[in-house]
Order: structure tokens, then sequence, then C-alpha cells
């Protein structure tokens, strides 16, 4: 059977795009069980409510989740389980200072399968507050009225 070639998006947190200013962007690998990455390959998992959390010097994945896998027998995992994220030393520890010394947290964006392999977007992130989210849905609904009122007048209708 031919090798999967590309990428292959599987879940993204949109609710982190919102929640968070993000600064820096990790691709990371997973430790996988079979019944999960058979699972994620039926495009099922959700991101919402995962974090990052370094432990002992490893990366460790909490409250993402795959469902178990239908045709799984007693071998099947735990949906909510900890996993953990295959990233270099030197990643890590860059990671973990910042997060340390800014307050940072780290959430992950978006699973997806890269050339056949599990592969995680996690990126540290600061919260925003309030009145930071109602400014950018007011830009961005801003941005949105301008692209359409240029639209229409490139059509040549009238405001």
């Amino acid at each position: 059977m031919a090798r999967e070639q590309g990428r292959k998006l599987i879940a993204q947190n949109k609710k982190a795009l919102h929640d968070y200013l993000i600064e820096d962007v990790y691709e990371a690998g997973l430790v996988l069980v079979g019944t999960e990455v058979k699972s994620l390959r039926q495009g099922r998992a959700s991101l919402v409510d995962g974090f990052v959390d370094i432990d002992h010097d490893e990366a460790w994945l909490h409250g993402v989740h795959i469902p178990e896998y239908s045709q799984g027998t007693w071998t099947n995992h735990s949906a909510r389980r900890k996993r953990k994220l295959l990233l270099n030393r030197v990643e890590i520890d860059k990671i973990e200072r910042r997060v340390s010394e800014k307050g940072l947290t780290i959430v992950p964006l978006s699973l997806y399968f890269l050339d056949g392999r599990a592969k995680v977007e996690i990126a540290t992130a600061k919260g925003k507050k309030t009145w930071d989210k109602r400014h950018a849905l007011a830009e961005r609904q801003a941005v949105r009225e301008t692209e359409q009122a240029v639209g229409r007048r490139m059509k040549g209708m009238r405001d």
C-alpha cells in the first residue's frame, strides 16, 4: 500500500485562537497506541479542552478527546488519557523557560497527519481579556465590511 503524502487535518482548536494571543508555534509528534491512530484516521478528535504540561523535562498533552475506536476490543484506549509529546530537548527547555518567566500557557492549535505520522501544533499563548476579544471581533467585522464594499464597487454596484 502506498504511503500517505501531504498534510491531512483532523481537528482544529478555533476557541484557542479566540481566547489567546498566540506567540510561538511548535510542531510536535505524538506517542499513540494503535486504536488511537485508527480513531484519528476516521477524523474523530476534539482539542477544545486541551493543554500542554511540562513534567520532569517531558511535554504531556492533557484533555484532548480521542474517542474509542468503534471496532476496538478490550485493547481500546481511554478517551482522555494524557499523551506524551515528542519534542527536542532544546525546544522543551525554551518552552518551559518562556512559560515560567512570562506566565504564558501552552495550548494545542491543530491535530493532523503529516506524511502518515500524527502531529500536533502547539503554541505558547497569553490569555486575552474580554475587551481584547470584543476589539478583535469588531476589527474583523470592519475589515469584512470594507472588503464587501470594495467588491460591490468593483462590480459596478452602488453602496
